[in-house]
């Protein structure tokens, strides 16, 4: 429930509230009627521990978009009453409030070549966007949120410290994780070679990231900037190709069903160069094969630690859930490392 003194903080009268979205991190809500009101959401603030970062990068990249490319729609808070762009309940968790677009749908799965281009086309004109700014100036709100090379090491560390239960029934899956180290040493080295450039990037670019219009399912707006912090091209390009190109999820365990659907994979490709050719260089565009493998190598190595970690961090509906998602990305890791190599 939203408690009565959020509501008041944003001065909003009594209305409807009911809960809104499939998002597993925030706790989001619609206020109002079906075709106007706001989006009020609450911040996990276990996850992101210092949310007023968020708030100020939200609040630099819209002042900037707002001078730059005013007649772009860039979601930024309501204030509230006190002309703050968050406030506190009495158990500390923060909230905010958004305009509600109306007309628009999001998607939790890709079922069109059209639509994976038009998400593409989406995350890499916020990033185009943003070129220009001063990305020092836009603090990390999670620290080395995809250094493969950190997510490596935590993998190695949770093989340390596990049960030699856990040990033994992850046994396949970390063997086959340990089979694609050579990743991070190409991580490090294209890192290192400072031929990618740190820009502004979204850094989860889920499809349900993305408001379609409802009719012609044309991109509207980029939403949930919570991670929207300094990154390279290859996290979000890498991101859509893992969460894009496969036609079932990272829940699906008839790993028959995982599959390479080659007209996705085109589509993302061309969708985020209509924005962005003109800002990578030749370096970046050879590394566009890798980010989808980076990518997926993450939350395989991400998956993994976890279930040797005891489960602590991603939620589980059943014993060996986050194993059975590292193995399904590890088999869409095998088949990437085939199609796109």
């Amino acid at each position: 429930m939203v408690p009565n003194s959020i509501l008041q903080s944003f001065n909003i009268p009594n209305s409807t509230v009911q809960p809104f979205g499939s998002g597993h991190i925030n706790r989001t809500f619609k206020i109002g009627s079906t075709d106007g009101g706001y989006i009020l959401q609450r911040i996990n603030h276990h996850v992101f521990k210092q949310p007023e970062n968020i708030a100020a990068n939200i609040r630099y990249a819209a002042a900037y978009l707002k001078e730059k490319h005013p007649q772009y729609l860039f979601l930024s808070p309501v204030k509230a009453t006190n002309g703050q762009d968050m406030v506190y309940d009495e158990g500390g968790y923060p909230w905010r409030l958004f305009p509600y677009i109306s007309n628009t749908v999001t998607i939790n799965e890709v079922q069109t070549a059209k639509e994976a281009l038009e998400a593409a086309k989406g995350f890499a004109r916020l990033t185009k966007n943003l070129s220009g700014c001063d990305a020092q100036k836009f603090h990390n709100i999670i620290e080395r949120f995809h250094d493969l090379g950190w997510r490596y090491e935590q993998f190695e560390t949770a093989l340390k410290n596990t049960t030699p239960e856990r040990l033994s029934k992850a046994h396949e899956a970390i063997e086959q994780s340990k089979h694609f180290a050579f990743l991070v040493n190409e991580y490090r080295q294209l890192i290192n070679s400072g031929d990618l450039t740190l820009r502004i990037t979204h850094n989860d670019t889920k499809i349900n990231n993305i408001l379609f219009d409802a009719h012609s399912r044309k991109t509207v707006c980029v939403i949930d900037l919570d991670t929207l912090m300094p990154g390279y091209f290859i996290y979000d390009l890498g991101d859509m190709v893992r969460t894009i190109v496969c036609p079932v999820s990272e829940e699906e365990t008839d790993f028959s069903k995982i599959s390479f659907r080659k007209e996705m994979y085109d589509a993302v490709v061309a969708g985020y160069l209509a924005e962005m050719e003109e800002e990578l260089s030749d370096h970046e565009k050879a590394a566009i094969p890798f980010s989808g493998l980076m990518m997926t190598y993450i939350m395989a190595l991400r998956f993994l630690a976890d279930y040797l970690n005891g489960d602590v961090y991603y939620t589980i509906k059943y014993e060996g859930q986050n194993m059975n998602r590292a193995k399904n990305q590890l088999r869409l890791l095998q088949i990437l490392s085939e199609e796109i190599r």
